[in-house]
């Protein structure tokens, strides 16, 4: 299955109107009531997705001024099929504009073949929050393969380029890789105070995005046994944030 879904938000006055919205199955967008005058649209996988052999591509555009939150209804599981599956993400967020992207969990489940990008554009004062909780195959499963990268860039300069493979046992059982750990949590922002310096605890870490002299965000990041262990981990990294 190929399916390509697209959704842009554009400024009127105080609010935020959505302009284009094209839902393809399994790629559905909900539009809802907004808040504060930002634009609030849900993601529903209307079909089982991503099978092996899928390619999903989601493109959001934010202009200047506009605000977008983005959310999830479910989690999403990637099976096992014919060949690799991926998903793209594609964002572009103009000056003075805001997007937030709080999807529900991912699932890789075990023999599942999975490759994850997402690559987003920022100018000027546009603020991104995104975060993504990775659970490595179901209760007492093994998980399959995944691949993730993300790519950020701010005025065309890059921000953060960073990928992660799992589903390699020898390697997500290593000090060097998960730990063993089964769910793996990160939030990036941008365009929010960053921390003085990278800061780590037990099992998470914080450190800053961009440039030393002129950072503009952060990445948090942490691990769990589960889903509430690394959800209460990321929180703590989070509090570091705001000091």
């Amino acid at each position: 299955m190929r399916a390509r879904a697209r959704l842009v938000v554009e400024a009127v006055g105080p609010r935020s109107v959505i302009r284009v919205l094209e839902s393809a199955a399994p790629l559905t967008l909900l539009p809802r009531r907004g808040t504060r005058g930002a634009a609030v649209v849900h993601l529903v996988n209307s079909a089982a997705a991503p099978l092996g052999g899928d390619h999903l591509t989601l493109s959001v555009e934010v202009a200047p001024g506009a605000a977008l939150r983005l959310v999830g209804v479910a989690a999403t599981v990637a099976l096992p099929g014919t060949g690799r599956s991926a998903t793209h993400l594609r964002l572009t967020i103009g000056d003075g504009a805001s997007f937030e992207h709080l999807p529900e969990p991912t699932v890789v489940t075990r023999h599942a073949d999975h490759h994850a990008t997402l690559t987003a554009e920022l100018t000027g004062t546009a603020r991104l929050r995104l975060r993504e909780t990775l659970v490595l195959g179901r209760k007492s499963e093994a998980p399959g393969h995944l691949t993730t990268e993300t790519h950020i860039t701010h005025d065309a300069r890059p921000l953060l380029r960073q990928s992660l493979t799992t589903g390699d046992p020898a390697t997500d059982q290593s000090l060097a890789g998960l730990a063993g750990h089964k769910v793996l949590t990160t939030e990036i922002s941008v365009g929010t105070p960053p921390p003085p310096a990278p800061v780590s605890g037990d099992w998470w870490s914080l450190v800053p995005l961009g440039p030393a002299t002129a950072p503009r965000g952060h990445l948090a990041t942490a691990l769990g046994p589960d889903a509430v262990t690394a959800s209460a981990r990321l929180g703590t990294a989070l509090a570091a944030a705001t000091g």
